[in-house]
């Protein structure tokens, strides 16, 4: 009896977290979404009013953009022009704080650009988490074929 006791609690644990991952992932996932279908209002509800959005050059300097050109931007292309596929390596929770690593094959109309490495950090604000400060890594070579 106490092992399948111990089994359920480990189950109700693991399935918490399984949908709290969920719930993490969502606004990451529809960013992604957003910028392949040029939906500008998706893109904008996937961050927190104040986010940051900063990139790594070559030479280590960091270079931050502003949200609302990120999103001036990716409305100036066509659906489907941008198709950056991810894979979700590691997700650390506290509390409503969220950090996740995700690295990256980036196209453009179809043919690979660049690949590289997302770092999101995330905040959980009114029940719903939202990117806080995403930084990036761009490069051409070493790059992993992401489906």
């Amino acid at each position: 009896m106490y092992k399948l006791c111990v089994a359920f609690s480990f189950l109700g644990v693991f399935s918490f977290g399984q949908q709290q991952n969920q719930e993490i992932e969502k606004p990451i996932k529809n960013l992604f979404l957003a910028m392949k279908n040029v939906n500008p209002d998706l893109l904008k509800s996937s961050f927190t009013e104040n986010a940051i959005l900063q990139t790594i050059t070559k030479d280590g300097t960091v270079k931050t953009d502003s949200i609302t050109d990120f999103i001036s931007s990716i409305s100036k292309t066509s659906k489907d022009d941008l198709d950056e596929r991810i894979t979700i390596e590691a997700i650390h929770v506290d509390g409503n704080l969220a950090s996740v690593f995700t690295p990256y094959s980036f196209y453009y109309k179809g043919k690979f650009s660049h690949c590289g490495a997302n770092s999101f950090q995330l905040v959980k604000q009114n029940e719903e988490w939202k990117i806080q400060y995403l930084i990036d890594t761009r490069r051409k070579d070493n790059c992993e074929n992401i489906n």
